[in-house]
């Protein structure tokens, strides 16, 4: 019930492992995020040169945004974030966006989001074959 800028909706705080998800308004910011990407690709900047970080919600759409994306990334770095989809997320990702690599860090004292709602999403990825460092 609190009014705040966000990327989506939040139904929680903290999020946890088991926290709903807001998966037609996540993939409305993966959207933007994606129109972002194919206006800097359409400059001449190869996608392999961009990389896409986020923090909290950020990092959720981070991981939303480059794995949904259709061609490999340079990279992404995933800070306190969490797998934003409640369905089966791995099955989405593409075979190019799983050459994108990812960095995820998570706080042990995060408030807002809990760390083991962190924690599940490095082997999910590593399990889909996307190459992920957990810190």
């Amino acid at each position: 019930g609190v009014m705040m800028p966000a990327w989506f909706d939040l139904y929680e705080i903290p999020v946890t492992a088991e926290s709903p998800r807001d998966e037609r308004g996540i993939l409305k910011s993966v959207e933007k995020v994606h129109e972002m990407i194919d206006k800097e690709v359409a400059t001449g900047i190869s996608p392999q040169n961009i990389f896409v970080c986020g923090f909290s919600q950020g990092g959720a759409l981070t991981l939303a945004s480059t794995m949904l994306y259709p061609k490999a990334l340079g990279g992404a770095a995933v800070f306190s974030g969490w797998v934003p989809f409640n369905s089966s997320f791995i099955e989405k990702i593409s075979p190019e966006a799983k050459q994108t690599p990812v960095l995820w860090s998570h706080g042990m004292s995060d408030n807002v989001v809990e760390f083991s709602a962190g924690q599940i999403g490095p082997p999910l990825l590593e399990q889909a074959g996307v190459s992920c460092q957990f810190k």
